[in-house]
């Protein structure tokens, strides 16, 4: 069996932290290098219900894909839901490892993960790594699709492809037009819209858009001088889940060469944070009260 400082030492050979945006906190949050590991979990957020499902399971060591202390933190209390996330992985033994922008930007990454899930061909990196020469890391991924499809049926590929959620899947731009080719990124993207414009694509999925950017993004391809281009906007935690099978398929493969033998598993539990959803009467009409 393993030690834990070697499977990190793996784990950052797929994700090295030096990698990660400079704002990001990645790497060992909690776990004695010295500890021998024989199942692993991974997940995308380090919450108690994925601590406790790790208890269950047995496992030695949780990576995440987000951060548990982001922005720092003065007390480990148990009172606090981080505290005792921190409680009950040193109480259990269980290591927590997080991969965040690092693996964002990996070679394979998030946004492959994502294209995969929804049977998209990868072309390129949509925010190319400048310290990649082979130009294959980077953030977000502009890909093709197999055969076009209307706005409408990729949002509903998507919709069929990437864990059900509450929000499911929304769509911005005319319903009708044709999609040939997509850019995507995991997570929040609406930081990307001068890519995604520059990229030339039909359309964008990633997650967490906002009113004001989206509305101003569709206003300036509607009335501009380019092509129109549809945003899809995901669930968070939907988005960023694929890569997690990914994730522990590049460690079982490690390990089946290194004849480790860890039990390697993804977490189905769905941490998405909204939990319900009511759809508009979109029979009636969108404004004044009813007669």
């Amino acid at each position: 069996m393993p030690r834990l400082s070697e499977v990190i030492a793996a784990l950052e050979n797929l994700w090295p932290a030096e990698r990660a945006e400079s704002w990001d906190a990645v790497g060992t949050v909690v776990g004695d290098p010295e500890q021998e590991v024989t199942r692993v979990l991974f997940a995308v957020d380090p919450v108690q219900e994925i601590v406790e499902e790790a208890v269950k399971l047995g496992a030695g060591l949780l990576v995440t894909h987000h951060p548990l202390y982001l922005r720092g933190t003065t007390t480990v209390a148990a009172s606090t839901f981080k505290g005792r996330v921190v409680h009950t992985l040193i109480k259990n033994d269980i290591a927590l490892h997080v991969a965040h922008t690092n693996a964002d930007t990996a070679d394979p990454g998030v946004s492959d993960a994502l294209a995969g899930a929804l049977d998209l061909r990868v072309v390129r990196p949509l925010v190319p790594d400048p310290s990649d020469p082979e130009g294959r890391r980077g953030l977000g991924r502009v890909c093709e699709l197999d055969h076009p499809l209307t706005v409408r049926e990729f949002a509903a590929r998507a919709a069929e492809r990437l864990p059900a959620t509450t929000q499911g899947i929304r769509a911005a731009g005319d319903p009708e037009a044709l999609v040939r080719t997509v850019a995507v990124s995991g997570g929040s993207g609406d930081s990307l819209f001068d890519h995604v414009r520059a990229a030339g694509v039909d359309a964008f999925l990633t997650a967490d858009l906002r009113h004001h950017p989206v509305s101003e993004f569709i206003a300036d391809r509607a009335h501009g001088a380019h092509p129109p281009l549809a945003l899809l906007d995901a669930a968070h935690w939907a988005t960023e889940w694929p890569w997690c099978e990914l994730a522990a398929t590049q460690l079982d493969e490690i390990s089946d060469r290194r004849g480790w033998g860890l039990r390697v598993h993804v977490s189905r539990t769905v941490t998405d944070p909204w939990t319900a959803h009511a759809a508009s009467n979109t029979t009636s009409s969108s404004m004044g009260a009813p007669n």
